[in-house]
């Protein structure tokens, strides 16, 4: 039986009530430079969503127009179903993180954290009471009375974080927050980050071109490229099933075969894309089932990685491909000894995942690095 149009309309109600950010046709023109080249996008409440992409791809122009910070040239931005396109940012029910923190050094961290409020003239009780909450959801309890110079740069990031959290936006944006950190701090605030967006259960929208970082913590991701979405999607389903070649190419590490060599190898020269870590290295006689793909080549590189090894190998059919192995019981001396040695690749065919164009290009570098 047919929906009557009044159940339809309260089936649309209820998706718009789930959707916390949308983006509709969101064109950005600096000058001649088309930062952003109409994007649709919906982030839903409650999830982490990243903004993943190479510098000059869009990312950042994208978060400044949700924030309010730039006006899009054309179409429309709507937070909960309200369009907010034209309004200022202090009119927008967000808070954004800033890469370089912007704390107050002659303030301690509670003043800090308390400044949004207090501009705000909210009761000095309530003021107390939020700042302590916030406090206590970035796990900096009892840090109230230091200066952001006591603190190292993660709980530094922390209290910017608190700052932004006090205010209880609908949204919250970051803006490569984890850049200036080093990698083990960084690693540490990511697995961070993701624990507290779950505790408050906020919108988080995360911009990167940390691949890692996108797949560490994201629900769902935006893969950006010359100022256009390439691909929305959870983290599994961009790395497993890229849309795209240049998507193949910029989360993790991959190959692209077409043309000739995917003819000979997979039988149709349609372009596809292998992982990795999904290809076995084995002696160049070794036996191949149907099921599989195969190709014969020699190792050019060994990169030694430590926990992995990278092998890149020329193929005998024209093309090249990387191999990463796990070195459960290799040492970094017999992996070197491959290098300069014929090899046979084979693979699972259902590993190969077909893409709609091969090869990477970074796009055109926005006024303000987007």
């Amino acid at each position: 039986m047919a929906q009557s149009q009044a159940q339809v309309a309260g089936v649309r109600a209820r998706d718009e009530t789930r959707v916390a950010v949308r983006l509709e046709g969101v064109h950005k023109h600096f000058g001649d430079v088309v930062a952003v080249d109409g994007v649709d996008l919906d982030v839903r409440e409650g999830e982490f969503f990243s903004m993943l992409g190479p510098s000059g791809s869009g990312k950042t122009t994208c978060l400044r127009m949700i924030a309010g910070f730039e006006a899009p040239t054309r179409g429309r931005i709507l937070l909960g179903g309200t369009d907010v396109t034209r309004l200022a940012p202090y009119e927008r029910d967000v808070n954004t993180v800033f890469q370089d923190y912007a704390l107050f050094p002659h303030m301690t961290v509670e003043e800090n954290v308390d400044y949004g409020l207090r501009v705000k003239r909210v009761p000095k009780d309530e003021r107390r009471d939020r700042v302590e909450e916030a406090l206590r959801m970035v796990r900096l309890e009892g840090f109230g009375a230091r200066r952001p110079g006591q603190l190292s740069g993660g709980q530094r990031q922390r209290v910017a974080l608190a700052r932004a959290l006090v205010n209880r936006p609908k949204v919250l944006l970051l803006d490569e927050p984890l850049g200036a950190l080093d990698l083990k701090l960084r690693q540490e605030m990511q697995i961070e980050l993701k624990q507290i967006q779950q505790r408050v259960g906020l919108t988080f929208i995360y911009v990167t071109h940390d691949q890692e970082e996108a797949l560490t913590m994201s629900d769902r991701l935006a893969v950006f490229s010359q100022g256009r979405v390439e691909q929305v999607g959870s983290p599994a389903e961009v790395y497993e099933r890229p849309a795209t070649g240049f998507v193949a190419g910029f989360v993790g590490i991959s190959n692209v075969l077409e043309g000739e060599a995917a003819r000979r190898i997979a039988g149709s020269p349609s372009a596809f894309t292998i992982r990795p870590e999904k290809i076995h290295l084995a002696d160049p006689d070794a036996e191949v089932r149907p099921d599989q793909c195969s190709a014969t080549g020699r190792v050019d590189e060994v990169v030694y990685l430590g926990a992995l090894t990278r092998y890149i190998v020329s193929l005998d059919v024209g093309a090249e491909l990387v191999v990463v192995q796990q070195n459960l019981s290799t040492s970094s001396m017999e992996a070197l000894q491959v290098r300069g040695r014929p090899v046979r690749l084979i693979w699972s065919r259902q590993n190969n995942r077909p893409v709609e164009a091969a090869g990477a290009s970074e796009g055109p570098e926005g006024p303000e690095g987007p």
